[in-house]
């Protein structure tokens, strides 16, 4: 079971949500210290992203992006801090796409 879930559906398309998720990749590893691995796939992408204390995956279709983490011992008190800034980043980086002309 994980301890920390987010999901957010959107409008943008499978094109569009990945360069969120490279975006998200990118702020993760530089600010978070977090080690990413990107999968692709035909319908949907997969991050799976780790350091000491957390692991998880994000998940990147064309509707919904999907968070899912389990915390170490010492991370979880602070996991309604982490899950509120988890939530704004994203719902930042979908809120500059979907303003974004096409």
């Amino acid at each position: 079971m994980s301890d920390l879930l987010i999901h957010r559906e959107h409008s943008l398309g499978l094109p569009r949500a990945r360069k969120v998720a490279q975006k998200w990749v990118e702020h993760a590893q530089k600010k978070l210290g977090l080690e990413c691995n990107l999968i692709g796939g035909e319908t949907s992408d997969t991050v799976q992203f780790s350091r000491s204390g957390v692991r998880g995956e994000m998940v990147v279709t064309g509707e919904r992006f999907e968070i899912r983490a389990k915390l170490g011992f010492l991370l979880k008190p602070f996991l309604g801090q982490i899950e509120a800034e988890t939530s704004k980043q994203l719902d930042s980086a979908l809120a500059r796409e979907s303003a974004k002309k096409v």
